[in-house]
């Protein structure tokens, strides 16, 4: 069943969608023009997953029906440019995107919710906080995340020159889908002697990739890139779970979790020995267990 529901659009119950379970799959305006795609499931206290760069919110399939199956609610959601959503040609910064992620928790009406931001969703988790206050939500996960910062700077020396993330916007404008299939092997840790997912499974991520548009896929790489979270973290204020590989790729663990730990005040932090950055999948019994962990702690 799939509806759009906008500030002005009838009631969940006026839809016929019984209010404690919800509809399966629904588009929320967020914008003028703007439609989110969201998947609704289960019952529960809420989880809203945040997907990464440049995926969407099927990169959760392994964390979604384990979730339900533990009695959460969870909502999964394409963030605008990507997936199902719309995509308009501005708006992916780390303001909107949050605004975006506010919409959907008030037009939902979530409370007692737990934020999981996967790599550049950490950064609207934090800014959730930030700008605000974390309202509706008791609990964070920041899984792989990019936050606090990856540029480097004066005052932060082992960032990334800015020079990788122009290489890195000249390859997707030269091939954008030659990039995702190079940046897909690093991303979950391919190699001769390493296959943790099969040829198929590989590319249907790639698949999922290539759906966002040429657009959000470049400027939100900006927004990653040079967001600064450094002084936003003291603004996570609730439980907060991070997870990260030490053997991650794309974003090393050293310049994002470690120092992300070492400013948020209640977090558990868990280093997955040798794993990529895509532990959703490569690790996701583990990442499974020590989510649900948290969830019911």
């Amino acid at each position: 069943m799939e509806n759009v529901l906008t500030n002005s659009s009838p009631s969940l119950r006026d839809l016929n969608c019984d209010i404690s379970v919800q509809c399966t799959d629904k588009y929320i305006e967020t914008d003028p023009n703007v439609k989110l795609y969201v998947r609704d499931y289960g019952k529960g206290k809420p989880v809203i997953l945040i997907h990464g760069w440049p995926l969407s919110n099927e990169m959760w399939e392994y964390q979604i029906d384990f979730l339900v199956q533990n009695g959460f609610r969870v909502i999964a959601y394409d963030r605008r440019g990507f997936g199902k959503s719309s995509q308009p040609w501005e708006g992916y910064d780390y303001d909107t995107l949050t605004d975006d992620l506010k919409e959907i928790i008030e037009q939902l009406h979530l409370e007692d919710a737990t934020l999981v931001g996967f790599s550049m969703g950490g950064g609207e988790v934090v800014r959730y906080f930030s700008k605000y206050g974390g309202k509706g939500v008791t609990k964070a996960a920041l899984i792989s995340s990019v936050v606090p910062f990856l540029l480097k700077t004066n005052d932060n020396p082992d960032g990334h020159p800015k020079e990788k993330s122009d290489n890195t916007a000249n390859a997707i404008k030269e091939d954008r889908i030659g990039f995702v299939d190079n940046f897909g092997k690093t991303f979950f840790g391919v190699n001769i002697i390493n296959k943790p997912l099969s040829t198929p499974l590989m590319e249907y991520y790639r698949m999922l990739c290539s759906f966002a548009s040429p657009r959000a896929t470049l400027k939100c790489a900006e927004s990653f890139s040079y967001t600064d979270f450094r002084d936003e973290l003291d603004f996570v204020k609730v439980p907060t779970l991070i997870i990260h590989g030490d053997d991650d790729k794309i974003v090393p663990i050293d310049l994002t979790s470690k120092k992300t730990a070492e400013a948020i005040r209640q977090n558990i932090y868990i280093v997955y020995e040798g794993a990529p950055h895509g532990l959703f999948y490569t690790h996701k019994d583990k990442l499974n267990s020590d989510l649900l962990d948290f969830l019911n702690s």
